[in-house]
């Protein structure tokens, strides 16, 4: 992959075809997972349609949401440039095509789900897709945390979650009042600059 992302300002707007096929190819590129950094590869790197922050927030309020995260991520960014249309189409790209490989797969895998070697095709794409994750993770976290206090909320977040095993809800509701107080005067202050 390539490396940073800069501002998008004097980007074309793409069209509804661009979309889809944009989609699709972070559907075709992540299979086996990454979805995420796919996502911010080519959104954020290559058609620089978003910023890291633009991004991050985007897929902060996909995940919050309930459904799928890339499928609420394509509706945020189809919306951002051709509103309703935009959705349909980059939705469209993004699960066409996969749903029919997965069908495919799907007939493949319980015909042959007794080969031993198939067990050993999906830990090998297991491990690839927790790479890509953080992969992702790591450069997004060079942008965003910058200060002790986004550190703290991070080590706070992972702590409940993937430690104390709470729901997602309840990790929210513990320090988002909190990222709020913080984040909020330094948002207003950072626009006013």
């Amino acid at each position: 992959m390539s490396e940073e992302a800069s501002a998008p300002d004097a980007i074309k707007p793409p069209g509804l075809l661009e979309l889809a096929l944009t989609f699709n190819k972070i559907a075709i590129a992540s299979f086996g997972g990454g979805l995420s950094a796919w996502s911010r590869e080519v959104v954020v790197v290559e058609r620089k349609w978003m910023t890291e922050e633009e991004f991050l927030s985007a897929l902060t309020i996909c995940r919050i949401l309930p459904g799928a995260n890339q499928v609420n991520l394509a509706v945020f960014v189809g919306v951002k440039f051709h509103g309703i249309l935009g959705a349909i189409a980059a939705t469209i790209g993004l699960t066409f095509v996969p749903v029919l490989i997965v069908l495919g797969m799907g007939w493949f895998y319980f015909t042959y789900s007794k080969v031993p070697a198939m067990k050993s095709i999906l830990h090998g794409m297991t491990a690839a897709a927790v790479a890509m994750t953080l992969s992702m993770a790591f450069k997004t976290g060079r942008k965003c945390l910058g200060s002790p206090v986004a550190i703290g909320l991070f080590l706070a977040i992972f702590v409940l979650s993937a430690i104390l095993r709470f729901p997602l809800w309840a990790s929210l509701a513990i320090c988002g009042p909190i990222a709020l107080w913080w984040g909020w005067p330094r948002a207003r202050a950072k626009e006013a600059a």
